[in-house]
């Protein structure tokens, strides 16, 4: 799955937009509020690690440019 989809937004989102979705997207998904679903905790990470590479100006064009 790609990382935009993974935090619902489009290709074109600005750094705050991504920001916005991955707050709303980590309340949602967090482990701690989801202690009856055993996915929670990984699509946790997948969240972070899509805000990780989308919030790095570097990473996010590496990624644009070739993908996963």
């Amino acid at each position: 799955m790609e990382y935009y989809d993974i935090l619902g937004i489009q290709p074109t989102a600005t750094s705050i937009e991504i920001k916005k979705a991955y707050r709303i997207m980590a309340l949602k998904y967090h482990p701690d509020k989801n202690l009856n679903d055993p996915d929670a905790d990984e699509k946790f990470k997948k969240i972070s690690e899509a805000y990780q590479v989308l919030s790095n100006p570097t990473l996010r064009t590496k990624y644009d440019k070739y993908g996963k």
